[in-house]
């Protein structure tokens, strides 16, 4: 929990897959940042295969808001080789722009794929349906991550099971709709 003028306050850092599930998320202080948690909130990261093998911890993509623009985080991603669409602050650019030739070209962006990254908010707003989510009143980290933990496999379980109104009308095939875990 970290204070500030408003209270006590704090952060979930969340990972989350295309179908807005939560993969892995980490908790900090309301006044830390959301860039230093990028690498250990993506270190984090363990997909099972089916069958035996290690988990996969790597994804294909990274999608993030203009908070994660970091050069840290770049380099991070590149070495990792995992694919990035992140923004770029308008004071960067500028930045960027004003060191010439030294600066270096911008980095890729693709607007098609940003537009994807609200799945993240997608899953937050599923965890924002249960109030000891959305209240925080939990004082202590750890229970806090168990609140955060027990919502999650509410959300993975209900994904598995269909409401009774979804079956009197829904088609049988859903074009469009992913069906795996990237």
């Amino acid at each position: 929990m970290g204070r500030s003028r408003g209270g006590l306050t704090s952060k979930v850092h969340l990972l989350s897959d295309d179908r807005a599930h939560p993969l892995h998320w980490l908790t900090s202080p309301g006044q830390r940042g959301d860039s230093p948690m990028f690498a250990a909130v993506l270190n984090g990261l363990r997909i099972q295969h089916r069958g035996p093998g290690r988990p996969r911890s790597r994804p294909d993509r990274v999608r993030g808001d203009k908070a994660y623009s970091s050069r840290n985080n770049r380099d991070y991603l590149r070495r990792r080789g995992i694919k990035a669409t992140i923004a770029q602050p308008d004071d960067q650019r500028v930045h960027r722009k004003r060191r010439g030739r030294s600066g270096g070209r911008p980095p890729a962006f693709d607007k098609t794929q940003y537009r994807r990254r609200n799945a993240v908010e997608r899953c937050v707003n599923k965890w924002k349906q249960f109030r000891a989510v959305a209240t925080r009143y939990d004082k202590r980290d750890y229970i806090f991550n168990g609140t955060l933990t027990v919502t999650a496999i509410v959300i993975w379980l209900r994904d598995t099971v269909q409401e009774p109104s979804e079956t009197a009308y829904a088609p049988t095939h859903r074009p469009g709709v992913a069906t795996g875990v990237r």
